[in-house]
C-alpha cells in the first residue's frame, strides 16, 4: 500500500505514521526527506524525525528499507554534508536496509523526469524500480526469515 502524500515532509510522515502503517504491516519502504531538503529544513530535524520513525518500526518489529536522498547542491557543501550523511548513518544504527539515493539514474535526466525536473516519468519510475529491486528482495527475505 502506498501511504505517500505528495509534498510531504518527514515531520508529516511521523505525525501520521501510526494510521498510515497499520498493525499487521509486514515491511516498510521509507522514502521521505526530499521535501525537507528542498525547503532547506535543518538536517538535524530531518535526522531526528527519521530516527523516531525507525525506532517505532523497530518496536513494532517491522523491517525497513530506507531510501536515501541527497541535498540539492545549491544549498551549499556544509548543508550537503550534514543532510547526505543522515541515511547511511541511520541505516547503520537501526539495521535498516539502505538504498543510498532513491533517484539514482533518474535525477537530472530530462528524459526520465516530468517538466518540473524533479518527479520521474513512467520511464523514470521503471529505472527506479529496476535499480532498487535487489534491496526490495532483501527486504522480502527479511520478512520471510522473521516468519
Amino acid at each position: 500500500m502506498n501511504a505517500g502524500i505528495s509534498g510531504d515532509t518527514t515531520t508529516g510522515g511521523l505525525s501520521r505514521l501510526d494510521w498510515s502503517v497499520p498493525d499487521g504491516t509486514d515491511a516498510v519502504i521509507l522514502e521521505l526527506g526530499a521535501n525537507d531538503a528542498l525547503r532547506g529544513f535543518d538536517p538535524a530535524v530531518t535526522r531526528k524525525t527519521l530516527d523516531s520513525m525507525l525506532h517505532r518500526f523497530q518496536e513494532r518489529k517491522i523491517p525497513v528499507l530506507l531510501c536515501g536522498m541527497l541535498a540539492p547542491p545549491n544549498l551549499g557543501a556544509e548543508y550537503g554534508r550534514a543532510f547526505n550523511a543522515i541515511y547511511p548513518e541511520l541505516a547503520a544504527e537501526s539495521g535498516a536496509i539502505l538504498y543510498p539515493f532513491f533517484l539514482t539514474g533518474v535525477a537530472a535526466d530530462p528524459k526520465l523526469n516530468q517538466h518540473d525536473g524533479m518527479h520521474p516519468t513512467a520511464a523514470g519510475v521503471a529505472v527506479i524500480v529496476a535499480r532498487i529491486m535487489p534491496q526490495v528482495e532483501e527486504l522480502i527475505a527479511r520478512v520471510r526469515e522473521a516468519r
